[in-house]
């Protein structure tokens, strides 16, 4: 349901403030519940671009009227790092070894699985012009990374792909990491075009289903939905507050370094002087 100003001039106003350069990490609140923290934000006509990461190379576009305010964004714990073995989401020992097993073997093919599904994804996201975490994160709600996840509606693979939609996508083989993640990013940016790239609107189409989100303007009223696209935005915000933070102590530790080769050098003049008396 629309709300509607009392003015014009508060209007002007508010379109004034939305437009306005943001440099610190805000998280904008919907008026369907949901929050999508970002670095910056820029109108554009009726659309609201949220720039995800610092760099400005991920965005996500919402309709500006969509937006029921902003506010200052809390710094949340970041997750284990990639070098933990959980970030990709993987179970740390995997289908077909034991936990009694050679601990050294289970972790050696639990890496190597991992970097083989990052590769799909990286492989499937750049294919179909889409940010990899996205997709990692759609996999991670859909499945949490079970190749062989089958869902009471029938619903199969890492991108949960029901039967129909899969064969209308040329996806023999849902269970074919490969080919579950090339049809499911396919999927998703079909839906992100089909609504102007509205990242809460097609997260709801995915989940859903088209005329779901058609018949109710938006994300429909099922406790499963909101809740499945609130944790894929979270988690896919999380993803790009840690990018930062990383390049933030990559660049502080450059810094550190440079600053105590600087102080640990000796000054110019007194090397000369040293040559000065050696020579004497």
């Amino acid at each position: 349901m629309k709300r509607f100003l009392s003015s014009r001039l508060f209007a002007a106003v508010a379109l004034a403030a939305l437009s306005l350069p943001c440099f610190a990490a805000e998280v904008a609140v919907l008026r369907n519940g949901f929050t999508i923290r970002h670095e910056r934000r820029e109108v554009i006509g009726a659309v609201t671009r949220m720039y995800v990461n610092a760099d400005g190379s991920s965005y996500v576009d919402v309709p500006t009227a969509e937006i029921e305010h902003f506010e200052v964004a809390e710094e949340p714990a970041l997750e284990p790092s990639a070098s933990s073995g959980q970030a990709s989401g993987l179970p740390a020992s995997g289908s077909g070894l034991r936990a009694s097993g050679d601990s050294a073997e289970v972790a050696a093919a639990s890496a190597s699985r991992a970097a083989d599904l990052n590769a799909v994804i990286a492989e499937a996201s750049g294919r179909y012009r889409l940010d990899p975490d996205l997709v990692n994160s759609v996999i991670k709600a859909e499945s949490g990374f079970n190749v062989r996840a089958v869902s009471p509606k029938g619903a199969r693979g890492l991108m949960q792909l029901m039967p129909g939609t899969a064969s209308q996508l040329g996806v023999p083989n849902a269970f074919d990491p490969e080919a579950n993640v090339d049809g499911g990013a396919r999927y998703l940016r079909e839906l992100l075009e089909r609504y102007n790239f509205d990242l809460v609107k097609a997260l709801a189409a995915y989940n859903a289903g088209t005329r779901r989100v058609e018949q109710y303007g938006g994300v429909p009223p099922y406790h499963e939905t909101r809740a499945y696209v609130r944790r894929i935005v979270l988690d896919f915000n999380k993803k790009k507050l840690a990018q930062k933070q990383a390049l933030a102590q990559k660049s502080s530790a450059k810094a550190n370094v440079a600053t105590s080769a600087k102080k640990s050098s000796p000054p110019r003049g007194d090397a000369k002087t040293n040559l000065a008396r050696a020579a004497e």
